[in-house]
């Protein structure tokens, strides 16, 4: 690794990208093209990712979200390589084995419910899971989730799904029984109100409107929703909303199912970022990151919440023991180095270098986070919030070498939480060189 990152040898896309872009075009489903610009990677360390060229990134996106300690942790390595060399398989499906429980044990100390756990592959395959178990135990089958929320892509979870047409274009009927209300996206409110003189209107909405009109409250098993909307750009919502959907949600017996797969595992500066509105909830997913960097996911559940029966749901990869000595290594690396403290440091330093930067730069429309989940939303016009093109900004930023994703129509900005101060300030300097150059394009000198 070059000592200086980023350190770009080659202009990308180099030669040798070029080459197996091509080659990957020829063999492979097109369901993820277009990519977010032509990254072929070929290695990483930390927050440092190295594409087949040579050339160095500073990783902005956590390899979306995965890699909350980085790249190749060696206690994460050397924790695969010793359970790997005990036995690689053996399914939990039917047969029990000592790994997913010891994890389980470590995140009893971790969570604020006393739970049981499905452990599964993906986060898709948590939601799926926490959705069966909430109809199960309630006898309920409606759900009601959230408009710019995203939960996977199974037939499942893709109706509650909502942040692109193309998650249900030519996909329709989808799961029936899933209504979705406006999230509480105070930049863009879907209501045209302002916070707080809205009094919470999208909290009194479902209430007033959907369960009073057409949504029968008594059957309804619970909300499913993402405590900050990550997908739809790390939407914050306000301090009293999710308090106030626990109060509905007790006034009619339903169940709250959080899904803390992108937001959870320290990234906030909590374990869940529901923490940080002191919400307990019934149900709670984990993926991405809670693996180390391997597949790994969870349902957990309050235990008289988790009543499914034996052959109501399986998975015969999940809880694999090489995926759960990851995943303990990851739970030990985040607490013993106080990662969540440096989230939230490191966070609060990058909001409040990036409110000095939203002064400064009329094209910043607004900035928003907690920990090391934060966006900026880029507009043309602060009046219009007519926004910017985030791929065309986010292939700027790959060019001079830190790699950012978009999320709604904003830019993320979620580096693995062992990013370092210096490292952090290189990239944010690009940042703002990027942000005066499209700056200057709508709003001129300043």
């Amino acid at each position: 690794m070059a000592k200086k990152v980023p350190n770009i040898v080659t202009p990308p896309p180099g030669p040798e990208a070029l080459k197996w872009i091509q080659r990957d075009n020829e063999k492979m489903a097109p369901y993820n093209r277009p990519f977010y610009y032509p990254l072929v990677v070929a290695g990483g360390e930390g927050a440092v990712v190295r594409d087949v060229d040579g050339n160095e990134y500073i990783d902005w996106n956590s390899g979306l979200g995965v890699l909350n300690v980085g790249q190749c942790h060696p206690r994460i390595i050397n924790a695969m390589m010793n359970k790997a060399k005990d036995f690689m398989h053996y399914s939990y499906t039917d047969f029990r084995f000592r790994e997913p429980v010891e994890m389980a044990d470590r995140l009893d100390q971790l969570l604020p419910m006393k739970c049981k756990y499905f452990f599964a592959n993906s986060g898709t395959e948590a939601n799926e899971a926490a959705l069966k178990i909430a109809r199960h135990s309630t006898r309920k089958q409606l759900f009601i989730g959230f408009i710019g929320s995203f939960h996977g892509r199974t037939f499942g979870t893709m109706a509650f799904s909502s942040t692109s047409l193309a998650q249900r274009r030519r996909f329709h009927p989808l799961m029936p029984g899933v209504t979705l209300v406006p999230y509480p996206y105070c930049y863009r409110c879907p209501y045209k109100l302002e916070y707080p003189g809205c009094d919470l209107w999208c909290v009194d909405f479902i209430e007033e409107w959907v369960l009073q009109k057409f949504v029968p409250p008594d059957e309804v098993a619970g909300f499913l929703f993402e405590s900050i909307a990550g997908e739809g750009g790390y939407i914050v919502p306000p301090p009293e909303f999710l308090p106030r959907l626990k109060r509905l949600a007790d006034k009619y017996g339903m169940l709250l199912i959080d899904d803390e797969i992108q937001v959870g595992c320290g990234r906030t500066g909590k374990f869940l970022a529901i923490e940080h509105w002191g919400v307990v909830p019934d149900i709670v997913t984990l993926g991405k990151a809670v693996g180390g960097g391997v597949p790994l996911s969870i349902a957990a559940a309050r235990k008289d919440v988790m009543d499914l029966p034996p052959g109501a749901h399986c998975t015969t990869t999940g809880g694999n023991p090489v995926a759960c000595a990851a995943g303990m290594a990851f739970l030990d690396i985040l607490l013993e180095e106080n990662l969540m403290r440096k989230a939230t440091e490191l966070g609060d330093y990058t909001l409040d270098r990036l409110k000095d930067m939203q002064a400064k730069y009329q094209v910043i429309g607004d900035v928003r986070g907690k920990g090391l989940a934060i966006c900026i939303e880029l507009v043309k016009d602060r009046k219009t919030k007519e926004p910017v093109d985030s791929k065309d900004f986010i292939g700027r930023l790959f060019r001079k070498g830190v790699l950012a994703v978009s999320g709604g129509v904003g830019v993320r900005i979620f580096p693995p939480l062992i990013i370092s101060r210096e490292m952090m300030d290189s990239s944010l300097d690009i940042l703002e060189a990027t942000v005066e150059e499209v700056n200057r394009e709508y709003h001129g000198e300043n």
